[in-house]
């Protein structure tokens, strides 16, 4: 397995999700989306993976603002250039992703 933990500093679930790997003596790369970002690879294969709407935090600042974007690659740019619109933890291995805290599915990657 090679997990990557895409998170927010405050952010409780990605805390969880580390736990997670952590009780289970998994190795995994935490990465500050805030401080560095998805790159435009990542973002699109987790967009690939869950589809657009599943990467979208619905309780950050600008959310609204990305409703209003007519076109999906218009709200991908959006995400790209600003990461505080991302539902975290983005936890990838390989081309499988999920967002939020999701141990169900992270079960089935051991």
């Amino acid at each position: 397995m090679n997990i990557q933990i895409f998170g927010k500093g405050k952010c409780f679930d990605t805390k969880k999700a580390e736990r997670y790997f952590k009780e289970r003596r998994i190795k995994y790369q935490y990465i500050d989306i805030l401080r560095y970002g998805m790159s435009r690879g990542e973002l699109s294969s987790v967009r690939n993976a869950l589809g657009l709407s599943a990467l979208a935090d619905d309780k950050a600042e600008d959310y609204a603002l990305l409703q209003y974007l007519a076109h999906d690659a218009d709200k991908f740019e959006k995400l790209f250039e600003n990461p505080e619109l991302i539902k975290t933890p983005v936890v990838r291995n390989g081309k499988q992703a999920t967002v939020g805290y999701r141990p169900e599915v992270w079960k089935e990657w051991e």
